[in-house]
């Protein structure tokens, strides 16, 4: 029988909560698999600590790339996924694996390079950028790890006409790790590497790293969840996932997203509003 799904709304409202098979405090735990973005820029020390007030139940994160988090909800290690590639994760839910994906929030990627711009690329177009790096050998740092930012840099060079396969060099390194690794890396470097905002306004460790394109519409970073199917693996907990993706896409829930800054700064930008796919 098809799972149904139960609004956040309707739970408090009905008492599902309270209808719960009785569960000791180790029980009431669920296990998501993340990008290393939603961690790493502290967004989830900000979530869950309110998450777990109003429901007593507790996250434990698992934060991989992108790839890596859908391969472990693949091998029923997970209860949710947390991530942002659009084009894997509706895959996963097509192939069997999630229930229903939903939109939570977004931010963008920006390019991040050396103050001394050696391949003349600030304030350009990514398209641009990218050709230029690539025809100037300038050291980029790849992270090549299957995370949703390297898909979406692997997107990019592609957009740009680059076959990046064909084109690498000794410029062009990949280091299999996650955002923070790649950022210094690309510090020390003297190189660009493309970052997630949320990283990056967190990362305490710029050393001559700034901003050297943003603003463009190709840069736009989608965050999508979805609750593990149960059919598939029994051992989901379904209820709490679903209590915490409701709680995510919930008024409450999105205005804790919306209030997550550093300096001042807003890092993600909540629109579960729109419709679930």
């Amino acid at each position: 029988m098809a799972f149904r799904l139960v609004s956040l709304a309707s739970a408090f409202a009905f008492g599902v909560l309270a209808g719960l098979a009785p569960a000791s405090a180790q029980d009431r735990s669920i296990v998501v698999a993340s990008t290393t973005s939603t961690q790493d820029s502290g967004l989830f020390g900000h979530l869950l600590p309110l998450f777990k007030a109003r429901t007593n139940i507790e996250v434990k994160v698992i934060a991989q790339g992108t790839g890596q988090a859908l391969d472990t909800a693949r091998r029923g290690d997970a209860d949710v996924v947390f991530v942002h590639a659009r084009s894997q994760e509706e895959k996963f839910v097509t192939d069997g694996f999630g229930v229903k994906r939903f939109d939570v929030m977004y931010n963008d990627f920006v390019l991040i390079g050396p103050k001394g711009d050696p391949a003349g690329v600030k304030g350009k177009d990514i398209e641009t950028a990218l050709r230029a790096i690539q025809a100037k050998a300038a050291p980029f740092v790849s992270r090549g790890d299957k995370s949703g930012t390297h898909s979406a840099e692997l997107a990019l060079w592609k957009q740009a006409g680059i076959d990046i396969a064909a084109a690498k060099g000794p410029w062009y390194r990949e280091i299999g790790q996650g955002m923070g690794p790649a950022l210094n890396t690309a510090g020390a470097m003297n190189g660009y590497v493309l970052a997630d905002r949320g990283t990056w306004i967190s990362f305490r460790n710029r050393g001559e790293l700034e901003i050297a394109v943003e603003g463009d519409k190709r840069l736009f970073n989608q965050y999508g969840v979805i609750l593990v199917n149960p059919e598939k693996f029994p051992s989901v907990k379904k209820e709490f996932g679903q209590i915490f993706i409701d709680w995510l896409v919930s008024a409450e829930g999105q205005a804790a997203i919306a209030a997550y800054k550093i300096d001042g700064q807003q890092l993600f930008f909540p629109n579960a509003e729109k419709k679930a796919s």
